[in-house]
């Protein structure tokens, strides 16, 4: 079993209500090898929300509200859920602060990348879940996984 962000399963839990849908994703999923899931929506934030990103080790919305707490619970909720399906791999959103890996926006919400994690992706990190983004995926890797 792999762990998938919702929103690249065609879920819309998007901050705009909206998803980011990816066939691989879905061809996972669809076979039952995939799990999907969304932090954002498990530590309580309501879709559609206001965007937000991580500043200064911190998850502010775009109106200058600090989520941090929600973000952490949802983190913690959807590690457990992916622990106890015994994910050992993950695609997730790229430039998300809950799914981010390798990079994130930088809090100025001027779409400005930094190196970074988002909380989801961290946890799972450090959990020894090995990730990459939908931005990574290759054929190969959907191959070695179906």
């Amino acid at each position: 079993m792999i762990i998938v962000s919702a929103c690249l399963a065609g879920i819309n839990c998007r901050y705009d209500g909206k998803n980011n849908k990816t066939a691989g994703v879905c061809r996972l999923v669809s076979l039952g090898k995939a799990l999907p899931i969304c932090p954002e929506q498990l530590g309580g934030l309501p879709t559609p929300r206001a965007p937000s990103e991580i500043s200064n080790g911190r998850v502010v919305d775009k109106n200058g509200n600090d989520i941090t707490h929600a973000f952490q619970r949802g983190a913690k909720q959807a590690l457990k859920i992916s622990l106890m399906a015994g994910c050992k791999k993950a695609i997730l959103k790229s430039r998300s602060p809950s799914c981010g890996f390798g990079m994130v926006y930088d809090g100025s919400f001027q779409k400005k990348l930094v190196p970074g994690k988002g909380v989801f992706a961290a946890l799972l990190e450090n959990a020894g879940v090995y990730i990459i983004t939908e931005e990574n995926l290759k054929e190969g890797f959907l191959n070695e996984i179906i």
